[in-house]
């Protein structure tokens, strides 16, 4: 076993049992319990240690095989509550498309030169956003953007005539999803400071949303275990309600 922290410790301490299954209320109340633990020490310089607005997360274990390409699951999704921060995204479009797209929140919009200008190595945003008419270009990009998932594609809504559209709604917290090799979802669903009505709302639209996507080649329990934890919390399992 690696090494656990005091404050980690304490956590574990206050939070209760991690593998029992509770409703979303009781584990959205067991993180933020958890959240609020310190470690009643400071770092060895004297400084103290700060508090921030830790960011919830979600993780649902699902029944698919991930090496089989219809059972994969890649999408985009707008939480209802959204995520208590702006996302910075760029589009790739031209003329008044680029203009638009700055209007709703881009931070960069442009052909060419932002193809360039990604191509030398600038990755400071969250979300590519693409017209499909200059996707012959972007997809130049796929070695660099692709390993940090930020290629833009059709299934994940990033790829679209109505940029500016888009671009507003992941400033405002859609998200893209994509489960991993275990065949796993992680998705961030708020912060510590949420209400606990607004956290279950957005948990609860993952779980719905995730639901209606169960491929028609799954097979067997689909939703086998979903887990909240936030930054520097322990993971609770939440009930699947499946």
């Amino acid at each position: 076993m690696g090494y656990r922290s005091v404050r980690y410790r304490k956590q574990l301490e206050v939070g209760g049992d991690r593998r029992t299954p509770v409703s979303v209320e009781e584990g959205i109340a067991r993180i933020k319990k958890m959240a609020v633990v310190k470690a009643d020490r400071s770092y060895k310089n004297g400084k103290k240690r700060k508090d921030h607005d830790q960011t919830v997360e979600v993780v649902m274990h699902l029944g698919i095989d991930a090496r089989q390409a219809d059972q994969m699951l890649r999408g985009a999704i707008s939480l209802p509550k959204g995520l208590g921060k702006s996302r910075r995204v760029i589009a790739f479009c031209d003329g008044a498309l680029a203009e638009a797209a700055k209007e709703a929140g881009a931070i960069e919009a442009g052909g060419d030169e932002l193809v360039e200008k990604v191509q030398k190595g600038w990755f400071d945003f969250d979300v590519a956003v693409a017209h499909p008419s200059l996707m012959g270009k972007v997809g130049r990009l796929g070695r660099l953007l692709g390993p940090q998932g930020k290629m833009p594609t059709p299934k994940a809504g990033t790829v679209t005539p109505e940029v500016a559209t888009a671009v507003k709604e992941f400033t405002a917290g859609r998200l893209e999803f994509r489960n991993d090799e275990g065949g796993n979802i992680h998705l961030p669903v708020g912060r510590i400071s949420f209400s606990d009505d607004d956290l279950k709302e957005n948990i609860q639209a993952v779980i719905d949303h995730m639901v209606k996507m169960k491929p028609a080649a799954a097979k067997g329990q689909y939703v086998k275990r979903i887990c909240l934890s936030a930054t520097r919390v322990p993971s609770v399992t939440i009930t699947t309600g499946t």
